[in-house]
């Protein structure tokens, strides 16, 4: 069984394909608050035809195609057609949902989805946001899998930037070096807070945490390891609480923010070439155009800081290229917090 919608609208196709000389014509067929459906089409065929639709709307109803499946038909208003539908067609399709393993729902011509979403942040316990986002990724996931979509699952992670020298610094003092003895943090609020504390507290823990990001922005070998122990140890946090959600999610699921390092200078170099980048400041941005802050002025996206340094946009397109050019994209569904709505509006624009 199609929905009633559906189902009421392919009959009635040829009827108003007949009625419009033999070409296509929408049946307009919506929910009713006066009946099951309403049957609107008469009106703007009855504009496009010359004629007069309540005129129309009762062609179509002595057509018959309706009187199987209707216990009532009405030609309301200037000609709207209300149906509504007999318990003995209802009861049939009823039946033949009840029978079929896919409860009626028919499968689609197959397009390459990607969901991003839950995305929690390494060193740091997952809260509501990630948790909401988690829940509701996961259903859009499984929707789309069971109408025959092909469906990539991106945890878009938080596991890389400035925070991550101060971290491993904290690590490196607390002697929590290797796997085994990373299993000591239960509690990953805790050790980032206690991270911060010595940050603010510590000119010299500061520069340490400074020279560490570097380490680890230029790729050396002992600082990745560290890096790695830390997203490890807060991926094994993110899987109980995945486990007890029972969502789709997996390690394999994780596109975190560090895969996407490389692509960033390709991102701005592109953006350069397509004469969209500005300097600001010191700062390559872009001005996309509609949006604007409190006085009016052009609001910037951030590309490239005046240190050198990439921002949160110059990561979320590079995803995008990597989604559309290397998986082959069709659709790209982002599950985020509606606080975040502005920066992909300026991202998507």
């Amino acid at each position: 069984m199609s929905d009633p919608v559906t189902m009421i609208t392919s009959l009635l196709r040829p009827v108003f394909a007949d009625l419009n000389g033999g070409d296509a014509a929408d049946p307009t067929v919506r929910p009713s608050d006066r009946a099951d459906l309403q049957v609107n089409g008469a009106l703007p065929l009855a504009k496009r035809v010359g004629a007069n639709p309540r005129e129309l709307a009762q062609l179509v109803l002595d057509s018959g195609v309706l009187d199987s499946v209707a216990a009532d038909l009405e030609i309301a208003g200037p000609g709207f057609i209300n149906v509504t539908l007999s318990p003995q067609f209802l009861s049939e399709q009823l039946a033949l949902v009840a029978a079929d393993d896919r409860l009626g729902v028919p499968l689609v011509d197959p397009l390459r989805y990607i969901v991003d979403y839950s995305s929690p942040n390494v060193a740091k316990e997952m809260h509501v946001g990630h948790l909401r986002t988690t829940v509701i990724g996961d259903a859009l996931v499984r929707l789309l899998e069971f109408v025959g979509h092909r469906v990539v699952r991106e945890n878009h992670i938080g596991d890389w930037g400035t925070p991550f020298g101060m971290l491993i610094e904290h690590l490196l003092d607390e002697g929590f070096t290797d796997a085994e003895s990373t299993h000591a943090i239960a509690d990953l609020n805790a050790f980032y807070k206690a991270a911060n504390e010595q940050f603010e507290a510590s000119a010299e823990f500061q520069e340490r945490a400074r020279q560490r990001v570097v380490l680890l922005q230029t790729g050396d070998p002992e600082t990745i390891r560290l890096w790695e122990l830390l997203v490890g140890v807060s991926t094994e946090h993110f899987n109980v609480v995945y486990d007890k959600l029972g969502v789709l999610l997996t390690d394999d699921d994780i596109a975190g923010e560090s895969r996407y390092q490389p692509l960033m200078p390709d991102v701005v170099q592109r953006l350069r070439d397509a004469g969209l980048l500005t300097e600001s400041d010191g700062a390559d941005v872009v001005f996309a155009p509609g949006f604007e802050n409190r006085d009016g002025d052009p609001l910037p996206l951030i590309l490239q800081k005046r240190t050198g340094g990439f921002n949160y946009a110059t990561s979320d397109l590079a995803c995008v290229i990597d989604r559309v050019e290397r998986v082959g994209a069709d659709v790209m569904l982002y599950v985020v917090d509606a606080g975040q709505a502005l920066h992909f509006q300026m991202v998507f624009a």
